[in-house]
């Protein structure tokens, strides 16, 4: 789990995690965070026509026009780079939540994350299918787990949800919804996201929230109402 050190965030490892390296800060200026898109779009345009591992360092700066030392003041190396890409979708995701509290009564629905990530993934349906392939998919996946897993400790604990004796440990709820789920997507995606982001996210709404039951039974009792649409910008990844 995430924890705070000097006001910094921390990865599990202890080090300052990429979500907070990836931010422009007071100390990046604006040619630095320019050069951190322009290898992340770059990075984004070629594993779309070429596998992951034939992409090299060489490819990758030639598409975004910058020098080897300039990548490497940004990047240990590519897989540093691909880690940037769900990153970069975290900021758009928060960005779409801290919307719903803006727009609403100042809460956020339960799973609220999952009809974004549905809409996400079907606007931007080649490009995930890309990134989920290979080595490049075990990286991004693992990155994806790791911040959908946060956002539900999170719901969880402004829930004030408590575990009594016997009863199922958070962070086991943590993990199950957050594989459920991420198996759910990559399943959908990879048939050619045949069913509506609606639906999908209605479906494992209901799954969750109400149970396997009710989930099988169309006809039997209310379903949870679709999350609010994100209405996604044009932002990269």
């Amino acid at each position: 789990m995430i924890t705070m050190n000097k006001g910094r965030r921390m990865s599990r490892t202890g080090h300052p995690s990429r979500i907070d390296r990836e931010k422009p800060k007071a100390g990046m200026d604006r040619r630095a965070a320019r050069t951190r898109k322009a290898l992340h779009r770059a990075l984004i345009q070629l594993i779309q026509t070429k596998d992951y591992e034939a992409i090299s360092i060489g490819d990758i700066i030639a598409e975004a026009d910058v020098g080897r030392s300039t990548f490497y003041a940004h990047y240990t190396g590519k897989d540093d780079l691909l880690r940037s890409a769900p990153d970069m979708m975290r900021e758009v995701l928060f960005d779409h939540l801290r919307s719903i509290r803006r727009d609403g009564d100042g809460g956020v629905p339960p799973l609220a994350f999952s009809r974004f990530m549905f809409e996400h993934g079907k606007e931007r349906l080649s490009l995930h299918r890309a990134l989920f392939k290979g080595r490049a998919g075990v990286i991004v996946l693992e990155r994806l787990r790791q911040f959908l897993a946060e956002l539900l400790r999170e719901d969880l604990a402004k829930s004030g949800a408590t575990a009594s004796k016997g009863a199922v440990p958070s962070e086991f709820a943590v993990q199950y919804l957050v594989g459920g789920f991420m198996s759910v997507l990559t399943w959908w995606l990879d048939r050619g996201a045949k069913e509506p982001p609606e639906e999908m996210d209605a479906a494992f709404r209901t799954l969750v929230l109400h149970g396997l039951g009710e989930g099988m039974s169309p006809a039997d009792g209310p379903r949870p109402s679709p999350a609010p649409s994100t209405h996604l910008p044009h932002r990269h990844p």
